[in-house]
């Protein structure tokens, strides 16, 4: 065997080894080897929450705990920022290669062997649970033909509790909006109004794209404290209201606005007072 067919080899058993530890149950979640509550200093635990919250792993709450800490001392905003740096000079200068057909017979075997005699995972159950709540939701809604706006605002929420159900409420985390806003291009046709609010409180999280009726929507991820904030941009309509409106649904208060074209649905379980001043905020930034 020739050299440059082992170094392939090598590289398809380390990719293989990569993907069968991450099976369900492989290895014990970052967030529940660690607790960042009590973190003083940037040691190596803080830095490995870093990386952790930097590749998305963390919990929404662990997360918001962590974006705190790097918020608060510039060791560890700096750790982030060069992690971001290596991200980028990695990827410019070593661009992904195919998959030979040959790992990837080995990794579908491998994934085959590691689930046919396991249970059912608690990821696979709640997908269940909430394609079931889906199901009934959409069955319930076509034999009331509830209005519109109700209609709305319930998926909305559909949407917010989906959310908070999966490992964590984004597809895209970050707290850059010059991140985040890219992030939609290509994705839905067009990007909404991405605003930094950590300095009253409201750090953004990140973004992910819901599907209110059968259109593609782009949300918005913020925090306040513990809670998490979706904020869903829809164009606007005529039979909604201007003017800011707040409800409570399922336990949940919804807050809507509009700006020009777009009306904004804010969901949360956080009181409607703060979403209130969260959806104020919002509307009267520039940008």
């Amino acid at each position: 065997m020739d050299s440059s067919k082992s170094c392939q080899q090598a590289g398809d058993n380390f990719i293989l080894v990569l993907v069968l530890v991450s099976l369900p149950g492989s290895i014990e979640p970052v967030s529940a080897m660690m607790k960042p509550a009590g973190i003083e200093t940037p040691g190596h635990g803080s830095a490995l929450l870093v990386h952790a919250y930097f590749d998305g792993e963390l919990d929404t709450a662990t997360a918001l705990s962590v974006k705190q800490q790097i918020d608060a001392d510039p060791r560890l905003a700096a750790e982030l920022a060069n992690i971001s740096a290596l991200q980028i000079a990695l990827r410019a200068k070593f661009p992904r290669e195919p998959i030979s057909a040959n790992l990837r017979a080995r990794i579908a075997a491998a994934i085959g062997q590691g689930r046919r005699h396991g249970r059912p995972t608690w990821t696979a159950m709640a997908a269940s649970v909430v394609l079931a709540a889906a199901l009934s939701s959409a069955s319930t809604w076509i034999a009331l033909r509830a209005p519109q706006g109700d209609q709305t605002v319930t998926e909305i929420v559909d949407g917010h509790l989906r959310s908070l159900m999966s490992q964590k409420p984004t597809d895209v985390t970050s707290s850059e909006r010059h991140t985040v806003k890219p992030w939609f291009n290509g994705r839905i046709p067009q990007a909404p109004r991405v605003l930094d609010l950590s300095a009253a409180g409201f750090p953004l999280i990140g973004a992910r794209i819901d599907v209110i009726g059968t259109i593609p929507v782009p949300t918005l991820v913020y925090g306040r404290r513990l809670h998490v904030i979706s904020l869903t941009a829809l164009p606007r309509s005529s039979s909604l209201p201007a003017a800011t409106t707040t409800r409570s649904v399922n336990g949940y208060n919804v807050v809507s606005f509009s700006t020009d074209q777009t009306t904004y649905w804010a969901a949360s379980d956080l009181n409607a007072r703060e979403l209130e001043e969260f959806a104020r905020l919002f509307a009267s930034a520039p940008g």
